[in-house]
């Protein structure tokens, strides 16, 4: 009789095969596929496990246990999730964050007084995914303000609430191929774009014009809250009060805005440059940028409150913005190079999306020639370098690697999957495939199933979980050969030893 998906599910867990499992393979499976543990959506889960304690539950009390969380969880054994590999893409990544991490050359932005006191050997990396899968490396519980990170928010915000027709009556969407400070407009009067001082400052202007100022902040605090999935974020006033002290070009920006008629009736520089420099001043983590990035990739959704924030064509106009704009001066080269939309700014963090699959945050104060982060560039170069992940790689054939959601497969390839992870002894994969219902007893062209090559590659666990699922233990391939044969032709002992041992347990069974 064929297993229904939630028996093929609680059986892919049962790793002795008694029928009961317990906590430690429920966060095993969770911390594998790269789900933290504190994420907001497993807070039920979190309060029943504490309650089973050491105790172990049937497929029914798995049910019952997981709650709200069993379509998550069930995916996330599966290999469904965005990133399937994810501990493997993971380790990847870390292995590029060490070898940026010694990239010391740029200076940290001094014109803002409290910029200039942030040490510039911090560097921090978080990433996550559309599914809410979640990196973190460095120093990802320190504090650092948006500055120009918050310009794509500012935007989709005064998109949500006045369309895109009104919007760019009052700001352009073409590079300025300026510096994001100049004093400069297009040939229409207006900015040249939201991701520069002159629109960052108008779209500031468009935003909650109805409301004290103390409301608007709270909105803009509200908002980022909210992108970040209910993360808390604070205004640092230390911050503001720097930024207005130093606002010269600014305040020239804005009356010069002013002077050609850019802003809507009624506008005041002092309150549209305040929220501005509020927006700027707003103090967040790593973390939550990168939870920002995806609740963008996802459409706006955020992927761990499941909240909408932001409408789908307002996202797509600010990712658009994002692509040809976001990098200051370096921005067409970073469109063609790296090919993702980014959004830098003078605290070290650059913002990049990649639509459909993650948000990631890069944080180091240290800043290039044209006002990025040296070692963020570097590592969204290595980054794309290495994955698949710039926007047109799908028209060429390459090597990079693809570490997102794998193709339907079918049984034969299910088959030789088993096999791979059999013979190197990947057990979370054999899992994966036992949650899909695959048959771990079918065997290859030539009769070898994956119990053969986990005998022949001495893959311990591996054999030990394939006999613990209840797969055949004397299938013969076509030379005749024996997994035990495998094991003992190349002097696998301790494989040897387990058959030795459960032999010995059968047949007491039978005994008694």
């Amino acid at each position: 009789m064929k297993t229904t998906r939630k028996e093929s599910l609680f059986r892919s867990l049962d790793a002795t095969g008694n029928g009961r499992i317990g906590k430690h393979d429920i966060l095993e499976v969770l911390s594998r596929s790269g789900i933290a543990v504190d994420d907001i959506r497993l807070q039920g889960l979190r309060a029943r496990l504490d309650q089973l304690g050491d105790e172990t539950v049937d497929a029914k009390g798995l049910e019952t246990l997981l709650g709200g969380t069993g379509q998550l969880f069930a995916r996330a054994q599966r290999g469904e999730l965005v990133i399937p590999g994810f501990n493997r893409f993971a380790e990847q990544v870390e292995a590029i964050f060490d070898r940026v991490r010694t990239i010391d050359d740029g200076r940290v932005a001094d014109y803002i007084p409290q910029l200039a006191r942030v040490p510039g050997e911090r560097f921090a990396v978080a990433m996550c995914t559309i599914d809410g899968q979640a990196l973190q490396l460095g120093d990802v519980s320190t504090g650092f303000t948006l500055q120009s990170s918050c310009k794509p928010l500012l935007y989709c915000a005064a998109l949500e609430e006045y369309g895109e027709a009104k919007v760019h009556a009052h700001v352009g969407r073409e590079p300025s191929g300026r510096s994001f400070n100049e004093l400069a407009l297009n040939n229409c009067g207006l900015p040249h774009n939201p991701m520069i001082n002159a629109g960052a400052i108008m779209t500031s202007s468009l935003i909650r014009r109805e409301l004290a100022t103390a409301d608007r902040m709270e909105f803009l605090t509200d908002l980022v809250t909210a992108l970040s999935g209910n993360r808390p974020c604070h205004f640092n006033n230390a911050v503001w009060h720097s930024e207005r002290e130093t606002a010269d070009r600014n305040y020239a920006l804005a009356h010069h805005m002013r002077e050609r008629g850019a802003f809507p009736a009624g506008t005041e520089i002092p309150t549209a440059l305040d929220y501005y420099f509020s927006a700027c001043s707003i103090e967040t983590t790593a973390p939550a940028v990168a939870t920002i990035g995806a609740t963008l990739a996802n459409g706006g959704v955020c992927p761990l409150t499941g909240e909408r924030v932001f409408g789908e064509e307002n996202v797509k106009n600010g990712l658009s913005m994002m692509y040809s704009c976001g990098m200051y001066d370096y921005s067409g080269e970073f469109a063609f190079s790296v090919g993702i939309p980014a959004k830098s700014s003078v605290s070290g963090v650059i913002l990049a999306v990649i639509p459909n699959v993650m948000g990631i945050a890069v944080w180091s104060p240290r800043l290039d020639t044209c006002g990025n982060s040296v070692r963020g560039v570097s590592f969204l170069r290595e980054l794309v370098g290495r994955f698949s992940f710039h926007n047109y790689d799908s028209l060429v054939a390459s090597r990079k690697e693809d570490p997102r959601r794998l193709p339907a497969a079918g049984e034969t390839s299910f088959t030789y999957l088993a096999i791979q992870a059999a013979s190197e002894g990947d057990v979370a994969e054999l899992k994966r495939l036992v949650a899909h219902g695959h048959d771990l007893d079918a065997a290859d062209y030539d009769g070898r199933t994956p119990l053969h090559l986990a005998c022949a590659e001495n893959r311990v666990e591996a054999v030990r979980y394939l006999l613990d699922q209840g797969v055949s233990d004397a299938p013969k391939d076509r030379w005749g050969t024996t997994p035990l044969a495998d094991a003992r032709k190349h002097k696998r002992k301790a494989i040897v030893a387990l058959f030795a041992g459960r032999s010995k347990v059968q047949a007491l069974k039978k005994s008694a």
